[in-house]
């Protein structure tokens, strides 16, 4: 089977009902939700117009985000959050979302066994948290960027903004946006050293003065240096906007997804270290190593000014995912006295459906002299997922077999036998939350609220049928304080609360042990500076401490499971982003980390250290233009040693790797760009799944991008 990549707030308030969408694709930069100034006396309607307005930031910095559901400068926010702008990923030449995560502090990229986004932040692995315009979007698959206008990260607990799940952070992407006025079109064409390639279109049509429709397509093939992975990309995402008054817009998206790739899960583990020399070597077979998705989300979105300092916005989302997944992979490391390899194999389907509302209502005023950004809002879903999971079978009926190691593998054709796994779940919430941030004083600000979530989900397990179910019923505070001695200075303090079911972040199955287990909890401690060193530059810092409790842990005597294990992270977190001098632009980020285990888990035995969490990580992008026409790039991404998992017994190498990029103007439609990944050609081995599926870096990469503006 062949499968085949600054402005001030009146200026931009200037732009009303124009986006970011006005730009193509290589003109693109970060949405910046803005509220109507408080002094405004509302004769002119734009500036209390409702609508998310959007305009360049010639910059790649961001001064707010929108998944903090209010337009509260990210100064003025008490947690660590990372926004990276389309011209950023542009610059660097990326198209999804896993390759724009390198550059964000506190968050590690897992290897996801070859077929989903999977991070670690801040020390706390996840599959699931992941949001599109603010909506849950945690359907395990790979995400593409080429309809997005930004990514925002999120650090620490967030169930108040954002419900179950997110202990150590959200991942939220923002969808570009039809603009009413100013048609465009922008398009892109990128070739890379492997053979790979994509193609890109970004076309804003107005259709009337309150009627607009804006295209986004790609088709992208992939391909690296390891051996038979190829892969194909499909997305289209066509979306209207209607604007029938000043006070009014309605925004309605469908988005298609349809990806399929050979999933690569890496090599083995060799005396506790990576297996060395078979960079390229597939352990696995491109028949039988495939994963697969095609998605389907569609999105309607009211935004409503009601008074003048009164907003609300109600969304509402229907998502549907095919998934199928195979893989032969390592199932144990290199034997040194046979010189071979145990593998293994399973395949899995899985069919999911989800609907979300959202309402979300937020207040900027004042009673007497006191300020307040208040949002308040509530949230429903129904989740439904078939899943099914069959193992493989090697010849003679076994379901392991041992190859010798080679450059090439002999690895036989394999079977699928009966299933082993087949459940139907669903998953039904509700949520209410609310939130006040009160400015006592121009240089303080405290900041509570509370949300209340209903969580219930049943699980039948169709080969045995049997059922199981549970409801938890669960209360996420947040608190925190800001001062500020001086207008674009913020201290803060901050404490963040967040739980998960003991029934993993993909609700796929629950049995009957784990329906009497109470949710884990995530406690988030953080302490910080952020200061606005210029309109276009932002410096912030942070340190934190996030406590994971209630995880099962069996017990000596009984056997049975208790909740009493607990892992710690503590950290520092150090971030620059924006422009430096006019033509030199930089986005800079370090963290300092260590995560244990306080409490023996079923996982591991007290005192061990997380998997995938170095001690730290520096990561550098900054672009410097010498001429008008002229541009160079320089990315530096540096992780320490790591443990591939909590066992604590295979050590990934500390690694360092270096990036270019050199673009070029040749007209005022037409630019090029040459970016060369991994430059001085490390040989390193960046994440990995379990101790022996760990992933092989590309060696150095050239990629040619051409991009047209009309």
């Amino acid at each position: 089977m062949r499968l085949k990549k600054e402005m001030p707030v009146k200026a931009i308030v200037a732009l009303l009902l124009t986006s970011s969408a006005l730009l193509p694709i290589s003109a693109q930069a970060e949405t910046v939700p803005l509220a109507a100034d408080a002094g405004d006396d509302g004769a002119d309607n734009a500036d209390r117009h409702p609508i998310v307005v959007t305009g360049r930031v010639d910059s790649y910095r961001s001064d707010t985000a929108s998944g903090v559901k209010a337009p509260t400068p990210l100064l003025d926010v008490p947690q660590s959050v990372t926004v990276l702008s389309r011209e950023q990923l542009d610059d660097q030449g990326v198209t999804q979302l896993g390759d724009a995560l390198r550059y964000v502090p506190g968050v590690v990229l897992a290897q996801g066994e070859g077929n989903r986004d999977q991070i670690v932040i801040r020390g706390q692995n996840t599959t699931a948290d992941f949001f599109l315009n603010g909506l849950r979007d945690d359907t395990q698959y790979y995400r593409s960027l080429y309809n997005i206008d930004h990514v925002e990260v999120l650090r620490g607990a967030n169930a108040l903004l954002f419900g179950r799940g997110g202990g150590g952070g959200v991942i939220n992407r923002v969808r570009k946006a039809p603009a009413l006025s100013g048609q465009s079109l922008g398009a892109s064409a990128a070739v890379g050293s492997f053979g790979d390639f994509a193609l890109a279109a970004d076309l804003n049509a107005p259709l009337s003065q309150s009627l607009s429709a804006r295209l986004n397509g790609t088709y992208e093939e992939f391909d690296n240096h390891r051996q038979d992975f190829h892969g194909r990309f499909i997305g289209v995402n066509p979306t209207l906007a209607f604007a029938p008054s000043a006070d009014t817009r309605i925004d309605l998206s469908y988005n298609y997804d349809d990806d399929s790739r050979i999933a690569d899960r890496g090599v083995p583990s060799f005396n506790g270290a990576p297996l060395e020399g078979y960079r390229d070597t597939f352990f696995g077979r491109k028949d039988t190593n495939i994963a697969a998705v095609k998605a389907h989300i569609v999105e309607a979105r009211l935004t409503q000014q009601l008074a003048e300092s009164l907003t609300l916005t109600v969304a509402g989302q229907y998502s549907h995912t095919d998934k199928y997944y195979g893989n032969i992979f390592a199932g144990a490391a290199v034997n040194p006295a046979t010189n071979s390899v145990s593998l293994s194999s399973y395949n899995s389907t899985s069919v999911r459906g989800s609907w979300i509302g959202q309402a979300n209502l937020t207040w900027l005023g004042k009673t007497g002299p006191i300020g307040h950004t208040v949002i308040a809002g509530i949230e429903g879903g129904d989740q439904t997922t078939d899943a099914a999971r069959s193992e493989g079978i090697f010849p003679g009926g076994k379901t392991s077999a041992k190859v010798s190691l080679a450059e090439r593998l002999a690895i036989p054709a394999i079977t699928f036998g009966a299933p082993s796994r087949s459940t139907h779940t669903k998953v039904t919430t509700f949520s209410a939350y609310v939130q006040d941030q009160i400015e006592l004083a121009p240089f303080l600000q405290i900041v509570g609220g509370v949300r209340y979530d209903s969580f219930k989900i049943s699980a039948d397990n169709l080969l045995t049928s049997t059922s199981a179910g549970r409801t938890d019923h669960k209360w996420s505070p947040r608190a925190g304080v800001i001062v500020k001695p001086r207008r674009n200075v913020s201290l803060y303090g901050s404490y963040t609360r967040s739980f998960l079911p003991q029934s993993g972040d993909q609700f796929s199955a629950l049995d009957a042990t784990q329906a009497t287990l109470a949710p884990e909890e995530f406690r988030n401690l953080e302490v910080g500076a952020k200061w606005d060193v210029t309109p276009a530059l932002a410096l912030t810092a942070a340190a934190y401490r996030l406590d994971r409790e209630n995880s099962r842990f069996n017990d000596p005597v009984t056997g049975l499971p208790v909740l009493s294990g607990r892992t710690r992270t503590r950290g520092i977190e150090l971030s620059a982003t924006g422009r430096i001098l006019p033509q030199w632009q930089v986005s800079l980020g370090y963290a300092l980390q260590d995560g244990k285990v306080r409490s023996a888990t079923t996982a591991a035995k007290a005192g061990q250290t997380l998997a995938l969490l170095p001690d730290s990580q520096i990561s550098l992008w900054t672009r410097y233009d010498v001429t008008e026409k002229l541009g160079l790039g320089l990315g530096v991404t540096h992780q320490s040693s790591a443990y591939t998992t909590v066992s604590n017994t295979v050590t990934l190498p500390p690694w360092t790797r270096v990036d270019t990029a050199v673009f070029y103007n040749l007209s005022k439609a037409v630019s090029v760009q040459l970016n060369v990944n991994n430059l001085l050609n490390e040989q390193y081995f960046p994440t990995a799944h379990t101790d022996n599926n760990i992933s092989t870096a590309q060696p150095r990469s050239a990629r040619l991008t051409v991009r047209m503006e009309f």
